[in-house]
């Protein structure tokens, strides 16, 4: 064979093994998971610039204002977005890409890379962002917190936790990064490299600090003015279940059981309005009243599960005296509710679920489907009560501070600094279980 064809084999065999390699890098979707990227073409993605207009501003546009706005972002996205090799490759610049579909609770696996000087960032449910940026200090971001690495939650507040990576992961330019990103609620958690470097952190609503983030959005890559490339797209959406599991395990030290799941020892009131079933606490259809654990509490964090029927109704019971009706005797009862039961949609705001019943209104939208168990935790501490439900805070008030009621109805019990806490039955079968408390003092 000649030099020529020697040299042309060669090249060919070079040129197969480039390709062959980097078919390899193309990973099949792990167990349980679905890519959400196939490395052929843009399928299920979009372009979308989520700050023109914010995007908590595109998402209350009409539809065909939100199309129209999709297709000319999407038009001048592919002019920046290629498929290289099943790499998803952005030039830097652009109209940022996003999934088509609205998610909520996820796993997501992705993996990047970057280059020197480049900032990019993956957005959760619509809202900045995980941090992706140049982590050296010829970088020029020192200033702003760079050189503690990619992963943080560059967005939240200062301070904030999540906002800095816990440390520093980031992989030299030239070698591929990798992300499992675990969000339920605004809860985030997120491990670059394998290492931790966001722990169950609140991610901020960048658009308006004073809500939490949306229930559900889309995944969205940054464009930044560096060329980045992202493979192996992979997803999970975690089951009701699961997330439950999850929000209950963090933080559990110092937590104790007020029900042993068998029978109503420990607790006083209309107990016979009540029953145990399947390990869980239930008002019975067409009873009520308050019962509550008989052991008194000041500040505490109380956590549990709930599951409502269609249109339930129920409520918990914060420092109850008692007797009485804790909504106005007690410090306050913090509504159980269907939210989406049409016989309930012209309700005052303040007495859908998770509001201080009558005084403050809850955040509304983060509820599991009817019949669906939720998780929720209550924080009470002095005057001030925080309802996180699903992993998203609902309600974060001062009771002290509030000056107006419903129906201007006087709340005498609101001051109280002690009392126990319970369930109020309203005749539907509303059920608790996994019920806990941990004091405060």
């Amino acid at each position: 064979m000649s030099r020529s064809r020697l040299f042309i084999a060669a090249s060919l065999a070079s040129l197969c093994a480039f390709a062959l390699e980097a078919t390899a890098q193309v990973k099949p979707a792990p167990s349980g998971f679905t890519a959400i990227f196939n490395g052929k073409d843009t399928a299920g993605w979009q372009g979308l610039n989520p700050h023109s207009p914010n995007y908590d501003k595109f998402i209350a546009l009409e539809k065909s204002e939100r199309d129209a706005k999709i297709a000319t972002w999407t038009e001048d996205a592919l002019k920046h977005w290629s498929i290289q090799n099943g790499e998803l490759v952005n030039d830097g610049n652009g109209a940022y890409l996003a999934t088509a579909r609205d998610y909520g609770d996820i796993e997501l696996l992705i993996e990047y890379k970057t280059v020197p000087k480049a900032d990019s960032g993956i957005y959760l449910r619509g809202v900045p962002q995980v941090q992706i940026w140049d982590y050296t200090e010829a970088g020029g971001k020192w200033n702003i917190g760079a050189d503690k690495g990619s992963g943080g939650l560059w967005n939240n507040s200062p301070g904030a936790p999540g906002k800095d990576p816990l440390v520093l992961a980031d992989k030299p330019f030239g070698e591929w990064n990798s992300f499992r990103i675990i969000q339920i609620g605004a809860r985030t958690t997120i491990y670059l490299n394998d290492k931790l470097v966001v722990d169950h952190a609140i991610l901020e609503n960048y658009y308006d600090r004073k809500l939490p983030i949306f229930a559900k959005g889309p995944i969205i890559l940054q464009t930044h003015g560096g060329e980045i490339r992202w493979r192996n797209i992979f997803l999970r959406e975690i089951p009701a279940d699961e997330a439950n599991k999850v929000l209950a395990s963090k933080a559990s030290a110092g937590f104790s059981s007020l029900f042993d799941g068998k029978s109503l020892d420990g607790w006083a009131g209309p107990v016979a309005n009540y029953e145990v079933v399947d390990g869980a606490i239930r008002c019975k259809a067409g009873k009520g009243g308050t019962i509550y654990h008989e052991k008194e509490l000041t500040d505490f964090v109380a956590r549990l599960e709930f599951k409502v029927p269609e249109g339930g109704n129920n409520g918990l019971a914060i420092r109850y005296p008692g007797q009485g009706d804790t909504a106005y005797v007690g410090m306050c009862e913090l509504q159980v509710l269907d939210d989406t039961s049409a016989k309930y949609a012209k309700l005052d705001a303040r007495q859908y679920h998770g509001s201080a019943y009558g005084m403050a209104a809850a955040h509304r939208g983060f509820q599991r489907p009817v019949g669906e168990w939720n998780f929720q935790e209550v924080t009470v501490q002095g005057s001030k009560i925080k309802v996180e439900l699903n992993g998203t805070v609902i309600l974060d008030t001062d009771l002290s501070k509030l000056i107006e009621y419903m129906a201007n109805s006087p709340h005498p019990g609101k001051d109280r600094t002690s009392g126990f806490f319970g369930f109020a039955g309203h005749n539907d079968p509303v059920a608790f279980r996994n019920i806990s408390v941990k004091l405060l003092k």
